[in-house]
């Protein structure tokens, strides 16, 4: 074993910070792929879905299983993206379109009733510990980027978070069907007299909010534990998200994704040892973890005060 000189020093603080960056943007972009269904859902129809964490819970369980069945990640990810995308047709249609007309508490009461009852199911059908997803062997290895090994799969979920970005964006804003999802938002009663069928529009902006929370459980499947109540934590994520880039807005939701992923990546990284300098070292590591966790809400608490409406406010409930 060797070691290291006092010079590689700022080197290794500078690959650390990298590191924790390009981890920072991965949990951004996974936090977005959730964040653009509830935000599509909420800007459309007004509807507040706790159960979206599920989803996301629901694909990583349906990509893991289709994975360890076929050896193949590409068949794990149709499997999560189809399947979450199915279950939220099912539920729109079935279960939830009564409450479309609800008061928002009667939505957060029966969502969070699907929550625990998606939570049970699972136990039922897969057991209540946690199901390992291996990374898949084509992006087993790792990337070196100004110096620091970054591993493939973690970029890959970078790359994947930015082509559906640009996807949903060319969705939304060039094509017929996003034309109708952005005038459905503010005036569904005239696009309706046009002959479109409003309640076929929400169920189709459901299932693809459904599907992209798929996306992302599957996703993240390798790199988390795949367990029952896994989408509960990453829900709260999303709801800062979406509060920090604006009610309805996909622009917001994307940059707040970004921002707090890198946040709360580098405040759990960096904040004890930052705390270390101020304070003495056992109130430093007492204060540094419980200081770190709270960045976000803080930041949130922040852009409140100067924006109540977010970042990136949308006009007059549209989708953009």
């Amino acid at each position: 074993m060797h070691t290291r000189s006092a010079d590689a020093a700022l080197p290794m603080t500078t690959q650390l910070a990298l590191s924790q960056i390009l981890n920072g943007l991965q949990l951004g972009v996974l936090l977005f792929l959730l964040a653009a269904g509830l935000t599509l859902v909420f800007g459309i129809m007004s509807f507040v879905n706790l159960a979206h964490g599920s989803l996301f819970m629901l694909g990583a369980y349906f990509g893991a299983a289709a994975f360890a069945k076929t050896d193949s990640f590409l068949i794990g990810v149709l499997a999560a993206v189809v399947g979450a995308g199915a279950v939220g047709l099912l539920l729109d249609r079935f279960a939830l379109t009564k409450l479309y007309e609800r008061d928002h508490l009667d939505q957060v009461l029966a969502t969070f009733g699907l929550i625990l009852f998606f939570n049970e199911l699972i136990r039922i059908i897969w057991g209540p510990g946690s199901i390992f997803m291996q990374v898949p062997d084509a992006l087993s290895q790792t990337v070196s980027i100004f110096g620091v090994n970054y591993p493939s799969y973690r970029f890959a979920i970078i790359g994947v978070g930015l082509l559906v970005a640009l996807g949903l964006y060319l969705l939304i804003q060039k094509t017929r069907v996003g034309m109708l999802i952005r005038a459905g938002a503010t005036h569904p009663a005239m696009v309706a007299s046009l002959g479109v069928n409003i309640k076929w529009l929400n169920t189709l902006v459901f299932a693809l909010g459904a599907a992209l929370a798929g996306l992302a459980g599957v996703m993240a499947g390798p790199i988390v534990s795949v367990q029952p109540g896994m989408g509960e934590p990453v829900l709260i994520l999303t709801l800062v998200v979406i509060i920090i880039g604006g009610l309805g807005s996909i622009r917001g939701a994307f940059y707040a994704a970004l921002i707090v992923g890198v946040v709360d990546t580098l405040g759990r990284a960096f904040m004890p040892t930052v705390m270390r300098g101020i304070f003495e070292r056992n109130t430093a590591d007492a204060a540094g973890p419980a200081l770190a966790s709270m960045l976000i809400y803080l930041l949130m608490a922040v852009v409140l005060a100067v924006k109540p409406q977010g970042l990136f406010p949308t006009t007059s409930g549209a989708v953009r």
